[in-house]
């Protein structure tokens, strides 16, 4: 008896997106083979979840422009009895809108740095660099009275010699884990779906309050629940760093490749 198996174009489109990513995928690790790091409790390093038994989790908002976002985020914040999550601000955007920079203090949430021009820095000089983090951090001093420790970069972009930089300063580079993808609004449905289902235990998760995400406070409420009901509790970043060692990676990990591979399969 003949066997005849039918295809449709809709899957064959789909096959080759899927193989086209798996090697992207493979490209990426072999080009970066020398440089990823598993696991390394010596600086410098880049933080992107802390590993732990207990079910701590860290909510992150990045906010570099706007002010129609942060209202409603603080707000479902306070709705929903979150009192610990961690906002890394831009420095120029902080000093045009230091009524919110003030509400997110007194709310008593962590603020980190999110540097001061939103380029990448690893396409800067080392002193530009330097300059770059000691501006924003002496802005955001002077805001909150408070010098920041923990900076997560402009775009999520460094290479080793901003790490070193940002070290030699004091700071701590802090990336992620999970990533809402909220910044591509997405749907609110979706949002909610990639961070309860790729949360875990020690996880750092992305999100933003800048204006062009439309749709994060929308699925905040949501999120917040799914992730109590499963089990977690919200700390800050410095919390869950003082849980433990943390997972220090040089270059995007395994999480983001997989990432890449969902986004260009369409999953």
């Amino acid at each position: 008896m003949n066997s005849f198996y039918v295809f449709s174009g809709k899957k064959i489109k789909r096959f080759f997106y899927i193989c086209a990513a798996a090697l992207l995928a493979a490209g990426v690790v072999y080009v970066e083979r020398g440089n990823i790091t598993v696991f390394s409790e010596s600086p410098p390093s880049a933080i992107y979840s802390v590993p732990t038994e207990k079910k701590l989790i860290a909510l992150t908002f990045d906010i570099s422009w706007g002010e129609k976002r942060p209202g409603p985020i603080l707000k479902v914040l306070e709705d929903k009895k979150v009192d610990k999550a961690t906002f890394f601000l831009s420095s120029p955007w902080s000093k045009t809108h230091q009524d919110i920079v003030a509400n997110i203090k007194n709310a008593g949430y962590e603020i980190g740095s999110h540097g001061h021009k939103h380029v990448n820095y690893s396409s800067l000089s080392s002193e530009e660099i330097r300059n770059q983090i000691t501006t924003a951090g002496t802005i955001l001093n002077e805001l909150t009275g408070k010098e920041p420790k923990l900076i997560r970069m402009p775009n999520g972009d460094f290479d080793k010699r901003v790490l070193q930089v940002a070290n030699d300063l004091g700071y701590k580079v802090i990336q992620w884990d999970t990533d809402s993808l909220d910044w591509k609004n997405i749907g609110v449905e979706n949002i909610v779906k990639r961070v309860t289902t790729k949360a875990h235990p020690g996880d750092i998760i992305l999100l933003h309050a800048s204006d062009s995400c439309k749709q994060t406070h929308e699925a905040l409420p949501h999120i917040i629940d799914a992730l109590r009901s499963q089990g977690y509790e919200f700390v800050t970043v410095s919390e869950l760093i003082s849980q433990g060692s943390t997972e220090g990676k040089e270059v995007r990990d395994s999480a983001w490749l997989s990432d890449r591979l969902e986004d260009a399969a369409g999953l």
